[in-house]
C-alpha cells in the first residue's frame, strides 16, 4: 500500500505537458489563446478565476458571467511533443507552437480575448 509521502512525490516527479489552450465561447465562438510549460496549472487556474469572479481578463470574465459557465470549453490544442535529442529546448519548441496557433485562430477584437501575441502563462 503506499503512503500518502510516495504518492505526492511521484505526482511531482511526473512529466507535465506543455502546449496550447483555449478558452472558447461557444456562443459567440470567441477564445483565449494560452501557453504553458505545465499545462494543468493554467487551465485549472483559469475555470477557478472564472468562477470566483475573478480573472485578470475582463471581456472574458464579463462574457462568462453573462453566458454561464455551460457556454465555455475549455481544451488543450496542442501538446509539445518532447524528443530525445540533445539539442531540443522545450521553451523554443513551444514558443514556434505558440506563433503557428495565433496565427491560426488570430485571436484578438472580434475572434477573441487575447489584447497581445504575449500568450505564455508559466
Amino acid at each position: 500500500m503506499k503512503i500518502q509521502r510516495d504518492i505526492k512525490r511521484e505526482y511531482m516527479e511526473r512529466k507535465k505537458p506543455s502546449g496550447i489552450f483555449q478558452v472558447k465561447n461557444t456562443v459567440n465562438g470567441k477564445v483565449l489563446l494560452g501557453s504553458s510549460l505545465n499545462l494543468e496549472g493554467p487551465l485549472n487556474g483559469a475555470k477557478f478565476m472564472l468562477k470566483i469572479g475573478r480573472h485578470v481578463n475582463e471581456a472574458l470574465q464579463k462574457e462568462w458571467n453573462e453566458y454561464g459557465a455551460d457556454s465555455f470549453v475549455f481544451e488543450i490544442l496542442e501538446v509539445v511533443k518532447v524528443s530525445e535529442d540533445p539539442n531540443f529546448n522545450l521553451k523554443d519548441e513551444l514558443t514556434l507552437l505558440e506563433e503557428i496557433w495565433i496565427e491560426k485562430l488570430q485571436p484578438f477584437g472580434e475572434r477573441g480575448y487575447n489584447t497581445d501575441s504575449k500568450i505564455r502563462q508559466a
